[in-house]
C-alpha cells in the first residue's frame, strides 16, 4: 500500500479531513480534500461535518481551525510548522499598542497566535483585508497588524488613516524592487502577479500587473492565456497554478522564495497525525472565545 493509499483509508477510519494551504508541498497537496488560502480553509474547516481536522499548514491555522471548531480535534502534523510573521508581535505588545491609542478599532491579520486575535476587533486574511478594512467606521483610528507590507498595501488602496506594526514574513519581504527588476530583465514581456506581503508589491505598486492573494493567484492562473507569468510569493502554490493551467508557463519571481515552516509536512507526518492523532491543538477556552468574535467577523465579512 502507497503512502497515499495508507493515508486515504485513515481519513475514513478517522473521519477526518485533511486541509492543505496552498504553499504545501506538491504531494501534500495533492493528497489533501480541500486546498486554499486561509479564508477559504478556514470556511471549509466550518462547513465539514468530520470530526477530525488535519491541518498541513502551520500552528496558527490549526490554531484558527479549532477556535472555530472547539468541539472537535484538530491535529498539526507537524509542530515544528511555525510561522516567522505571527511570531513579530505578542498578545503583551498589542495591548500596549492598544494602550497608546484608546478607542483605536485592531485589524489582525489571520497570520497571529490564537493569544493576539483574543485582543483584536476583527482578523483578516489577504484576500479580504481591503474588504474588512473599507467597514470600519470612517473615522475611526486603525490599528493594522503584524504585517507592514500587507497594511501599506490596504493603506494606499482604501486611503484610510492606518497605524501599521512593524512586522513581515521573511519569505514576502525579500522580494524586493531590485528583485523584481532583475526577474523582468530575465522574463520580458511577462506580466508579473504579486501578493501584497511582498516588499515589490508595497513599494513600486506601477511595476507589478496584479496584487492578489494566493486563492486570487489561483484564480487568475485558471483565466490567464498568457504564454508566462511571474509569481511572486512562496513557490509551493506554483503545483496548484501549472496543473490548473498547463500551458501557461508560471515562474517564480525568485526561486529561493520558500518558507520553511510550510515545507515541515511531509506525507509521513500526515500519516502519523491520523495513525496517532497528533499533535493535538488545544487552545485556553477563554482565549478561544474571545478570538472566535474576531474571526467570526472576518468569514462573514
Amino acid at each position: 500500500m502507497t503512502l497515499a493509499e495508507e493515508i486515504r483509508t485513515l481519513k475514513e477510519e478517522r473521519d477526518a479531513v485533511l486541509l492543505a494551504h496552498n504553499y504545501q508541498r506538491p504531494e501534500v497537496q495533492d493528497i489533501a480534500d480541500f486546498v486554499g488560502d486561509s479564508l477559504y480553509l478556514s470556511r471549509k474547516a466550518m462547513e465539514s461535518d468530520r470530526s477530525v481536522i488535519v491541518f498541513a499548514g502551520v500552528r496558527f491555522m490549526a490554531e484558527t481551525a479549532k477556535i472555530l471548531n472547539p468541539r472537535r480535534t484538530v491535529l498539526l502534523p507537524d509542530l515544528k510548522a511555525g510561522c516567522g510573521l505571527a511570531d513579530a508581535i505578542t498578545a503583551e505588545q498589542l495591548r500596549a499598542w492598544k494602550a497608546e491609542h484608546p478607542g483605536a478599532f485592531v485589524v489582525a491579520y489571520i497570520n497571529t497566535s490564537a493569544e493576539v486575535k483574543a485582543e483584536a476587533d476583527v482578523c483578516c486574511t489577504s484576500s479580504n483585508a481591503l474588504k474588512v478594512v473599507q467597514q470600519v467606521e470612517p473615522g475611526r483610528e486603525i490599528l493594522f497588524l503584524p504585517d507592514m507590507f500587507l497594511g501599506d498595501y490596504v493603506r494606499r488602496k482604501t486611503g484610510r488613516a492606518m497605524h501599521l506594526w512593524v512586522g513581515d514574513c521573511p519569505v514576502h519581504a525579500k522580494l524586493r524592487p531590485e528583485t523584481l527588476a532583475r526577474a523582468r530583465a530575465e522574463h520580458p514581456g511577462a506580466p508579473v502577479v504579486a501578493h501584497p506581503e511582498c516588499g515589490c508589491a508595497s513599494q513600486v505598486l506601477p511595476e507589478v500587473d496584479r496584487v492578489l492573494s494566493t486563492d486570487g493567484m489561483v484564480r487568475f492562473a485558471e483565466e490567464t492565456r498568457d504564454r508566462e507569468v511571474l509569481v511572486a510569493t512562496e513557490v509551493g502554490i506554483l503545483h496548484r497554478m501549472r496543473r490548473l493551467n498547463p500551458t501557461t508557463r508560471f515562474s517564480a519571481l525568485d526561486a529561493e522564495a520558500v518558507c520553511p515552516y510550510m515545507k515541515e509536512i511531509d506525507l509521513e507526518d500526515v500519516r502519523d497525525a491520523l495513525a496517532r492523532l497528533q499533535y493535538r491543538i488545544e487552545v485556553d477556552p477563554e482565549v478561544a472565545g474571545k478570538a472566535r468574535r474576531a474571526l467570526e467577523r472576518m468569514v462573514a465579512a
